[in-house]
């Protein structure tokens, strides 16, 4: 495997090499920075801090020792990065009022200078240098996860769409580093890919870039993780670009068949059956990107599987959107929640969906429906 993908890796005629950027300077304007301590502090940033892990240790004592790593880890990714407090106290059985005691004391904690570089030390201002051959759609492969990284989806996830790259006649570049997300950079590309990004990973000059872009016309995809993450510190990225809030996956089985169905209406439905059966991990929503204006391409039939997550949590929606289009502004993005299991990015339906989807949204002509 390791081979196979060094060599689609390589791929000369299509795929840029990327260069080493230079040494940037330290980030200081990471989002929260100057947060002060609380129950919705993101759980990285109390275990960061000395004094408010103190807090902790306190009242439940031995409590966070006992985590694995990449739980309560404080060098991304680590899931600390994508559940705040109160998100966490639950997975924890750490009761209300222990809670409020624990955040009546981290409130009353300074933030010091020493806590602000902390936290913005998962935030980088690295600026990769690309060369883009001309003529040909350019996209930009975007992976930096500060969250959890599911390290076979996103392998599998990039190595298909290397390949789909040079099946297309796309050229495409991958990077890791959110310097990558600027005016000048994005400016170079035609779409976005966040392939399976989880952890919030773009400083605040760095998502007014991408807010920009969207707005005079640039391209986003979402891919399956990077609309999984239980607690977002970014409103505008899960209300607006992504329009919906995961709430949880099954778990009793986690991987499951179920059945697809394709609204044959919508413009990237061509190349699609009217439904499919494929098994993965199946993501349900808090909110519906029905109401945010989203034009829902593929559903899920609830009937097919179990939607019971941890702790018997019922996941069923009804009306169980799956994958969608939008328009941000000038710009058109794509979500699909199709992708955990390596296995998906070979499927023939699912490979024609993220090849319409691509297609679609590097296509500045493309009829796009306006939000209200």
């Amino acid at each position: 495997m390791a081979i196979k993908q060094a060599i689609v890796g390589c791929i000369a005629v299509l795929v840029s090499t990327i260069a080493t950027p230079a040494i940037a300077k330290p980030v200081t304007d990471c989002p929260m920075r100057d947060m002060p301590f609380s129950a919705a502090t993101p759980l990285i940033d109390i275990l960061l801090s000395p004094a408010a892990r103190a807090v902790l240790d306190k009242a439940v004592p031995g409590r966070f020792d006992k985590l694995p790593p990449q739980f309560a880890g404080t060098t991304p990714p680590t899931f600390a990065a994508i559940l705040s407090l109160r998100e966490a106290a639950g997975f924890l059985q750490i009761k209300p009022d222990t809670l409020a005691t624990i955040e009546a004391q981290l409130t009353a904690l300074p933030v010091t200078a020493a806590d602000k570089v902390a936290r913005c030390a998962r935030y980088d201002n690295d600026v990769p240098k690309f060369t883009l051959p001309a003529g040909r759609p350019r996209l930009l492969l975007f992976e930096k996860i500060n969250g959890f990284r599911d390290v076979p989806s996103v392998n599998a996830a990039r190595e298909a769409l290397l390949a789909m790259a040079k099946h297309k006649g796309w050229s495409m570049v991958v990077t890791d580093k959110g310097g990558a997300i600027n005016p000048a950079t994005l400016r170079k590309f035609d779409a976005v890919i966040w392939n399976n990004i989880s952890g919030d990973v773009l400083t605040l000059s760095q998502r007014r870039a991408l807010q920009n872009y969207l707005a005079r016309g640039g391209g986003f995809v979402g891919m399956h993780g990077s609309a999984g993450d239980p607690v977002y510190f970014w409103d505008w990225y899960a209300d607006t670009l992504i329009g919906a809030r995961f709430k949880g996956h099954p778990s009793k089985p986690q991987f499951q068949e179920a059945r697809i169905a394709v609204n044959k209406a919508h413009p990237l439905a061509t190349a699609l059956p009217a439904e499919w059966r494929m098994t993965d991990e199946w993501y349900s929503f808090r909110t519906n990107p029905r109401t945010a204006g989203a034009d829902v391409l593929l559903t899920l039939d609830e009937s097919t599987y179990q939607p019971a997550g941890m702790m018997n949590q019922d996941l069923r929606m009804g009306d169980h959107p799956l994958a969608w289009t939008n328009c941000v502004g000038k710009g058109r993005m794509f979500y699909s929640a199709i992708g955990h299991m390596p296995e998906t990015y070979s499927q023939p339906q699912h490979v024609a969906l993220l090849e319409s989807a691509i297609g679609w949204t590097v296509d500045r002509g493309a009829a796009c429906k306006a939000k209200g």
